[in-house]
């Protein structure tokens, strides 16, 4: 469904998306992604000038104070929540940022075409796979693979939302998932290096050096890029929580942006909040006689 309304916002094409984004590469600008759990962050990442807003429903444990994990366990139905954030609290706000939708794309009980049809007509301009499989590891990865709850499907997905002119960005945890998304039409993909650390409910020794999420990501921006030379490519997780840490990515690999959802969402809000409050808490007051 094309946009009737083009620059006025959402929904865009999804040419219209890229040509954004490449806009902003060929102005000298990093590619910027935040993830959005309540309006109010949406409103504020706009402001500040962020690229795309992804949806997810890690944002709501985030905004609840728990860690972003959370999305990936059965507390809720994810595809739901991604939607309802979208509709009540993040697209009603948005002025013109191109808004993408989480999708769980191995949830067995939605048909995806059917799912992906009601996440276009709700106004999104695209889709994320997550909660993502990517990210699991060991035997309970196998067992996702072995009972039809595997990586694939997500790929699928992509490949079926790219067909519907759906933007699609990606998660992927490994060169051999860069290249399956990247064939899959993929237009942006994302080295995802873990949980982010930091903060009260990040990861604390369970994510790698910065040294080898450089490494890390670099393998497999090159295998997106090799499977399909107009691919962008993004940095996301891990020990990447600062613009630092970020820009030392971007120095180091072929990465051109940064995907933020703890980093910026979280993190503005641990920091600033508990100092403003702080603020407050200093200031004169007459004692009652």
């Amino acid at each position: 469904m094309p946009n009737p309304w083009t620059g006025i916002g959402n929904p865009y094409t999804r040419t219209e998306v890229v040509d954004r984004l490449r806009a902003t590469l060929d102005r000298g600008e990093p590619i910027i992604a935040g993830g959005a759990g309540t309006g109010i962050s949406a409103k504020f990442l706009e402001k500040g000038g962020v690229d795309l807003i992804i949806i997810y429903n890690s944002g709501r444990f985030r905004m609840s104070g728990h860690g972003s994990t959370a999305g990936l366990m059965a507390y809720c139905d994810a595809n739901a929540v991604a939607m309802e954030i979208g509709e009540y609290e993040v697209l009603p706000v948005v002025e013109e940022t191109p808004v993408i939708c989480g999708v769980h794309a191995t949830d067995p009980r939605r048909r995806m075409w059917h799912w992906l049809l009601k996440v276009k007509e709700m106004g999104f301009s695209g889709v994320n796979n997550f909660p993502t499989h990517c990210i699991v590891d060991g035997e309970f990865r196998q067992i996702l693979e072995e009972t039809g709850m595997g990586v694939q499907k997500e790929v699928d997905t992509i490949a079926l939302a790219r067909k519907m002119d759906l933007f699609t960005i990606v998660y992927v945890g490994t060169p051999k998932e860069a290249t399956a998304m990247a064939e899959a039409g993929a237009d942006v993909v994302i080295a995802h290096v873990g949980t982010t650390i930091g903060g009260t409910i990040g990861v604390k020794d369970a994510a790698c050096s910065l040294e080898d999420a450089a490494r890390r990501t670099q393998e497999i921006v090159s295998a997106a890029v090799a499977a399909r030379s107009d691919v962008l490519c993004l940095s996301h997780g891990g020990p990447i929580s600062t613009p630092e840490d970020a820009a030392f990515i971007n120095e180091h690999t072929d990465a051109v942006g940064f995907v933020g959802a703890s980093s910026l969402e979280r993190m503005a809000f641990e920091g600033s909040l508990t100092e403003l409050t702080r603020q407050f808490k200093q200031i004169p007051v007459k004692r009652k006689p």
